[in-house]
């Protein structure tokens, strides 16, 4: 039985899936949420589709009896995560380094003159940051893949877009529309902005920070939220993004201390983006980790900084190994992650770069890890993450 199961209401009844009715609500499956494409954990069933689907991928699940959604909202959550992408992840990649060069330029600039007026320019950062949300409806690893494979520039703006790009695929998996969508980019991006008010020194301190340097690292929070307002500029949302990013579920976090399910949902979202892109980026004060690693990391505090069930959409959407990883085979071969395996996370399509004496093959190759095992026993898999730019490979190449 799923671990999960062990927690779950008394009142949950196991239900076979030839069983499920339509207007049941499906609380748990009969395996891990990861093995599946379901976007959210929790949906009701609408109809005979709704029950063949689940039948691919379990043979009992457990409903709600007391609990029914509006089908409508339910189907687009249930299908966010397994509709096709409109346009092929190296088409999109094209399109995506335009926007995002584009609007790294324009980010840049509104810091810099935040720096000098102290007056922030929300209107033109949210010009720039749309046509990322864009690219994420139509491809969602493209981006993010641009993301990884990159060289980021200031930290502080750099980090704030990427946060925003894996928030916002997040946020697609889990079936929000474009406007919260909108919402959600916009508050990751400038969720940070309070930092300028800091002394650089303090900024890119590597040593680590006195109780005084920790509580005026912290005050970026109310300065954030002072320049913002001041800009006039922003919904509700976005200002929650902004006061609660750094709120943790067991409420070890700050400024308030908040808990579980008061701290806002986007805000929830944007912390785990926040928390994934400072693990994968180098500073000046620590190392970057492997997204393997930072994932595993992420997974540990589920439940306890994060919140497990949203800890795990984000490992489903963006794989244990995300596209644009360079990967050491345990065939000893190299090759870049150009796909993922929905129900498959340690699984993903690769284009296999050098062979097992690190030499580059004469031919490139295009498999599919899912497709190499035998009775259930995989015969080739990833052993290790690479760093980015390891033997010279650089992954944006095998896109194009």
């Amino acid at each position: 039985m799923f671990e999960d199961v062990a927690r779950l209401d008394p009142r949950y009844i196991e239900v076979p899936v030839f069983g499920l009715k339509q207007g049941m609500f499906v609380v748990a499956l009969d395996r891990p949420w990861l093995e599946t494409p379901f976007a959210m954990q929790g949906f009701a069933i609408d109809d005979q589709d709704d029950i063949a689907y689940v039948a691919k991928y379990c043979s009992y699940v457990y409903v709600d009896p007391e609990r029914k959604v509006a089908p409508a909202k339910t189907r687009r959550a249930r299908t966010a995560s397994v509709r096709p992408d409109k346009v092929e992840i190296g088409q999109e990649i094209a399109t995506a380094e335009v926007d995002f060069e584009s609007a790294q330029k324009a980010v840049a600039h509104v810091y810099g003159s935040l720096r000098t007026n102290q007056r922030l320019d929300v209107g033109t950062i949210k010009t720039a940051i749309n046509p990322l949300i864009d690219s994420v409806l139509r491809n969602r690893d493209a981006l993010a893949a641009l993301v990884r494979m990159k060289d980021k520039g200031d930290y502080f703006y750099s980090h704030g877009l990427a946060t925003a790009v894996w928030a916002v695929v997040l946020g697609r998996h889990l079936g929000m529309d474009k406007y919260e969508l909108r919402d959600l980019a916009l508050g990751a991006s400038i969720m940070d902005v309070g930092m300028t008010t800091l002394p650089d020194e303090l900024l890119n301190k590597a040593t680590p920070l006195t109780e005084k340097e920790r509580r005026q690292i912290k005050d970026h929070v109310k300065a954030g939220l002072r320049l913002i307002t001041d800009a006039g500029d922003a919904s509700n949302r976005v200002l929650n993004i902004v006061a609660c990013h750094h709120e943790r579920y067991d409420g070890s976090g700050y400024p308030r201390g908040l808990q579980s399910n008061r701290i806002p949902p986007m805000a929830r979202i944007a912390g785990l983006a926040d928390t994934y892109d400072a693990m994968i980026t180098e500073r000046p004060w620590a190392r970057a980790r492997s997204s393997y690693e930072a994932v595993l990391e992420l997974q540990d505090l589920g439940d306890q900084q994060f919140q497990l069930s949203l800890v795990e959409q984000f490992m489903q959407t963006i794989g244990m190994f995300p596209t644009g990883s360079v990967v050491e085979l345990s065939t000893g071969e190299v090759a870049v992650v150009v796909q993922q395996n929905p129900t498959r996370r340690l699984k993903p399509k690769v284009v296999v770069i050098l062979d097992k004496n690190k030499q580059k093959m004469a031919e490139m190759s295009h498999i599919d890890l899912g497709a190499y095992e035998v009775d259930g026993t995989p015969t080739v898999w990833i052993a290790r993450e690479l760093e980015q730019g390891a033997y010279g490979i650089h992954p944006h190449e095998y896109f194009l």
